[in-house]
């Protein structure tokens, strides 16, 4: 989940947008390594993308859920190759990111979960452990909700139960809100402009430039009300009730998720075991080699007291 912006002057932002002049056609920026991808049909639902990786025979199936603005592969793509030498991987773009499902519909996070679900259901899988990462968090959460007698366990990675208590939070969320209404209005050359907004920000490594490039995908309406979504949700009522085993990675020093917030998580559910990352709110990306780690011995922890 990328860090919300101001909520002062989004409005003038946007009708202040730039107009893009017509380049010259740019070569396509040159990616990591990635496992095979697939436009995925959903019955009833529409068109998604998943990556795949096998893993050993009769491994246990991972399903990773991305965060805010990212795609999976933006995401994960630093993670996919440790996962898939233990796990079956399943790894799908939500709605509106990426090659996500294009839809008129207003985002729901419970959607999301559902064309996780039915991606499953096309792949033949029954039982997954969803692991959801910031914004994934929540979805991974209402996979649990919505589909509990085919969530094995459950992993959930610098996210939260709710995500807007302060009043800070709740004024940007609300002008998250009020970016998502001016968006289905929004020319062609301002998404250009807000994509470089979200994501030039980020170009930290040797992989920026194809970032940049993923993040064009987005929808930027659907992922505006995506951050509407977010700031709204909670599952504090019910968390409670979780019922299957349970890892909590907490990033101890993320600026996007509070530390607080992360453990109160933790605290809610029972028997779940936390896992601690020295690092912030993009250490799956930007410090992966101290994420890898926890994320298996979490992940192994649910398999194993799933076993039982």
């Amino acid at each position: 989940m990328a860090k919300q912006p101001a909520s002062g002057d989004q409005s003038v932002a946007v009708a202040d947008a730039p107009s893009v002049a017509a380049d010259a056609p740019r070569a396509k920026p040159k990616g990591p390594p990635l496992p095979p991808g697939e436009a995925l049909e959903l019955p009833g639902r529409g068109t998604t993308f998943v990556r795949t990786l096998p893993g050993p025979i009769n491994a246990p199936t991972v399903l990773l859920l991305h965060g805010w603005t990212a795609t999976s592969d933006v995401n994960w793509f630093r993670q996919y190759a440790p996962l898939g030498q233990h796990y079956r991987v399943i790894a799908i773009d939500h709605r509106g990111h990426g090659r996500g499902i294009r839809s008129r519909r207003r985002f729901r996070l419970a959607d999301c979960a559902d064309d996780a679900m039915a991606a499953c259901d096309v792949l033949g899988v029954r039982r997954v452990i969803p692991i959801g990462y910031s914004m994934g968090g929540p979805v991974a959460q209402l996979v649990w909700h919505r589909h509990r007698q085919r969530t094995r366990g459950l992993v959930l990675a610098a996210t939260a139960s709710s995500f807007s208590a302060s009043r800070n939070e709740r004024l940007a969320f609300i002008g998250i809100s009020g970016m998502a209404v001016l968006a289905r209005l929004t020319p062609a050359q301002a998404r250009v402009w807000l994509t470089e907004q979200f994501y030039l920000q980020r170009k930290a490594d040797a992989w920026g430039e194809w970032a940049i490039s993923e993040a064009a995908r987005n929808n930027w309406r659907t992922v505006l009300e995506a951050g509407q979504a977010i700031g709204s949700f909670s599952s504090t009522a019910w968390l409670g009730e979780v019922d299957v085993p349970t890892s909590v990675i907490i990033t101890i020093r993320d600026q996007v998720v509070p530390l607080r917030r992360q453990e109160r998580l933790f605290e809610a559910i029972p028997g779940a075991e936390a896992f601690r990352v020295d690092g912030m709110h993009d250490a799956v990306v930007n410090e992966s080699v101290d994420f890898t780690t926890p994320l298996l011995r979490a992940i192994h922890s649910v398999v194993e007291r799933s076993s039982l």
